[in-house]
């Protein structure tokens, strides 16, 4: 199995850092996280090497790699991803999206189904979602309000920054801290120093779907799951998604928080190798 890291030119002559497994099998888009880069998705793409699949991470802007935009409304996420199919020939996809990433692969396979083989959806966020629609309300617990606090300061030293947004994304809110550690925690750590420190807003890049209100109008196979462990006040909007695109329940995925990927990576294949049997 060959791997690549490879620099792909966006419309606007802007340069995606990606990393590229090649393999004779469906190509699978793996898009990261808002607390993370493409580095989180190294141990899943091994697992979808030995499954023969053909394998691509890439940074988005403000990630990684990959600088962040001088004007964050001058280009959209989703133009970003049909540069990359396009950039390495990849005509059609099956996405993996994690959280933003999520998002990133909804909007897409509204507005380019064809380039669109499937969706696993992991802790995904719904660009315009919003409880105002729903029965239920988004209620912070006291556990998330703490953790939330300091990981949103910008005033916060960095490092105790960087200590509540693993708590809260990668051991999750009510687990204890720490839960994760080794290797992934030491990754999870480098990613968001440099992500703080480039600052990127959360709506650069915006396409302008409002996914949330649509989501009966994906006509690609899709599978939603989320982690037991991930923030309370988000899981029901995980299970109102799986509602809303109608092909059966959420997974849950036990004993792991916001980012599978990282510390269990074989649930994320055996997501993918689910999908590729419908």
């Amino acid at each position: 199995m060959t791997t690549e890291q490879l620099s792909v030119p966006a419309a606007d002559g802007t340069q995606i850092a990606a990393t590229r497994r090649r393999g004779a099998g469906q190509t699978v888009v793996l898009l990261h996280a808002g607390v993370a880069d493409r580095r989180s998705w190294e141990s899943v793409s091994d697992l979808l090497a030995a499954d023969g699949l053909n394998s691509v991470a890439y940074d988005r802007r403000g990630y990684g790699d990959t600088p962040a935009a001088i004007d964050p409304s001058a280009f959209t996420h989703v133009d970003d991803l049909m540069a990359v199919l396009d950039g390495l020939g990849i005509s059609r996809a099956l996405l993996v999206g994690n959280s933003m990433g999520g998002a990133l692969a909804l909007d897409a396979a509204l507005l380019h189904p064809s380039r669109i083989a499937g969706l696993v959806l992991i802790g995904a966020a719904v660009s315009g979602m919003t409880d105002d629609d729903t029965p239920f309300d988004w209620q912070l617990d006291p556990t998330t309000a703490a953790l939330l606090e300091p990981a949103e300061d910008p005033d916060v030293d960095t490092e105790e920054r960087i200590a509540a947004l693993a708590h809260l994304w990668l051991d999750g809110p009510a687990a204890p801290a720490g839960r994760v550690g080794g290797p992934a925690r030491d990754l999870f750590a480098t990613m968001n120093r440099q992500i703080l420190e480039i600052g990127a807003p959360d709506d650069a890049g915006d396409s302008g779907v409002d996914a949330w209100t649509r989501l009966g109008e994906v006509s690609v196979p899709a599978l939603c799951a989320y982690g037991d462990l991930d923030l309370p006040p988000d899981l029901p909007f995980y299970e109102e998604t799986a509602r809303r695109l109608g092909q059966g329940p959420a997974r849950v995925l036990p004993g792991v928080a916001h980012l599978p990927g990282l510390e269990k990576p074989e649930l994320v294949a055996g997501l993918v190798r689910d999908l590729l049997l419908r």
